[in-house]
């Protein structure tokens, strides 16, 4: 019985958090709909007749396609090369290199997670204007890189750690070389904590304001974030079409973690079994 009604009140406070997550979202939603003054009159039910003109003023405009262009291939390629650095760093750490040096280096990537990156905007961007990536997309892929490498390196390090080490013993043993020893045996068993790494930095990076509005000033290199920015005049908001755009904008995002859900949620399930047990 009491078991019971742990699950009953456990199932009330998921409801409910549940609610209050997608009530956001359904505003959001709803509001994209329709014109500014019947949002101001009714802005949390349906809208009395749908309005798809500022879906089709967004899809219409050749800047909301570049911008949505820009933010994927940003989003993309800095998650890749994350993976790739994050995944190669780890395995290092954890396998290759122990020694009270790799433990001090594994320490100063974690250290990156109680210093924000954005303190060296200054600094960072005279690098950027040095290596002449000012204004271009391809600025914004190395600073991601390195905002996410810390999570990234203490996620996989950690999972790492966990494979059994007569796997890699037995790679030694049939002459495999360290990088197929990488490939063949670590990497396969790494899709769950790559997942997890790539969805706990997706959102970041996508959603990013901050180094892009200080990179970039030509509008053929604005991100999807930066551009929907422009929306908001001096003395009013365009809030109908704000809203269209970012609904337009969170598909690429629920897109790529249903893609990578999958691996995400099968990490979830391996750790509660090996809790269980």
């Amino acid at each position: 019985m009491a078991s019971r009604n742990r699950n009953i009140a456990s199932h009330i406070i998921l409801i409910a958090w549940s609610l209050f997550v997608l009530f956001p979202i359904w505003t959001m939603a709803i509001n994209s709909f329709k014109d500014a003054s019947s949002i101001h009159q009714n802005p949390f039910w349906l809208p009395e007749q749908w309005d798809f003109a500022n879906y089709a003023v967004l899809l219409g405009a050749g800047d909301f396609l570049l911008y949505l262009r820009n933010s994927l291939i940003v989003v993309i390629l800095s998650l890749v090369l994350l993976l790739i650095s994050g995944s190669l760093a780890a395995f290092a750490l954890a396998i290759t290199w122990r020694s009270r040096f790799s433990r001090g280096l594994y320490l100063f990537f974690v250290a990156g997670m109680i210093l924000p990156i954005k303190i060296a905007s200054i600094r960072i961007l005279e690098l950027i204007r040095f290596l002449g990536l000012a204004d271009t997309i391809w600025s914004l892929i190395p600073v991601y890189v390195a905002m996410g490498l810390p999570v990234a390196v203490l996620i996989l390090t950690a999972f790492i750690r966990q494979i059994p080490y007569e796997l890699i013993e037995a790679g030694i043993i049939d002459g495999a070389s360290r990088f197929r020893i990488f490939t063949r045996i670590i990497l396969p068993l790494l899709k769950p904590a790559l997942a997890t790494t790539a969805i706990y930095n997706l959102v970041s990076f996508w959603n990013e304001l901050w180094f892009p509005l200080i990179f970039i000033n030509d509008d053929r290199a604005k991100t999807l974030l930066l551009g929907l920015t422009q929306l908001f005049g001096q003395y009013e908001a365009g809030w109908p079409m704000m809203l269209a755009g970012m609904c337009l904008s969170a598909i690429p995002v629920i897109f790529l973690y249903l893609v990578m859900s999958r691996q995400f949620i099968t990490s979830l399930t391996a750790r509660a079994m090996k809790r269980e047990e």
